[in-house]
């Protein structure tokens, strides 16, 4: 596997910064430059906005400044692909029931790595590590679609109070614009 980081830093083959550091040290390096400015914004974990974002894990995609996003106006919940597994109910459910959101906004995005896969992986892993993963891959090949399926896991859950305003997008990693997908 390959990592990539920005340009301005170099790592070795290992993943270890050329300096003598790891990527992980130099993330608590930033963390503490970050810190020593910090000062307590005062708010609590409801959102603002009371909506929800479920998105892609993909590094391409930076949710709050292609939504115009400030700290504290969301919850933001990201995997591979986007995918409301049982999981994502489980963070929409808390995030309504307790934490007062209203809205969900879906967003998968153009050239997914789950586009790439199949649900082989699964059985890749099993025979390389001896154990079949629970999970699912829950891999695709149409976004669009997968959208919609979301969109419909989320409407038919019975946990959530708030299914009307769901909906679902496609961003373009080439462009920076979100596609609307019409659920039906």
């Amino acid at each position: 596997m390959t990592m990539t980081t920005p340009s301005s830093v170099s790592t070795d083959p290992h993943g270890a910064i050329s300096n003598g550091g790891t990527v992980t040290d130099r993330l608590v390096q930033a963390n503490e430059r970050y810190a020593s400015a910090f000062t307590d914004p005062g708010m609590d974990a409801r959102p603002v906005l009371r909506v929800a974002v479920v998105a892609c894990m993909d590094a391409r995609l930076d949710l709050h400044a292609a939504l115009g996003l400030e700290l504290g106006d969301c919850h933001t919940i990201r995997n591979a692909g986007g995918v409301v597994t049982d999981d994502v109910i489980r963070s929409l459910t808390i995030s309504q029931r307790k934490l007062g959101t209203r809205s969900i906004v879906l967003i998968h995005h153009t050239g997914c790595g789950l586009e790439a896969i199949t649900e082989d992986f699964r059985t890749e892993l099993e025979m390389e590590v001896g154990q079949r993963p629970a999970w699912a891959v829950e891999a695709f090949r149409d976004v669009d679609q997968d959208v919609r399926q979301s969109m419909q896991r989320v409407r038919t859950s019975p946990f959530l109070l708030h299914a009307d305003d769901v909906r679902g997008f496609v961003f373009d990693v080439k462009t920076g614009l979100l596609r609307e997908i019409d659920p039906s």
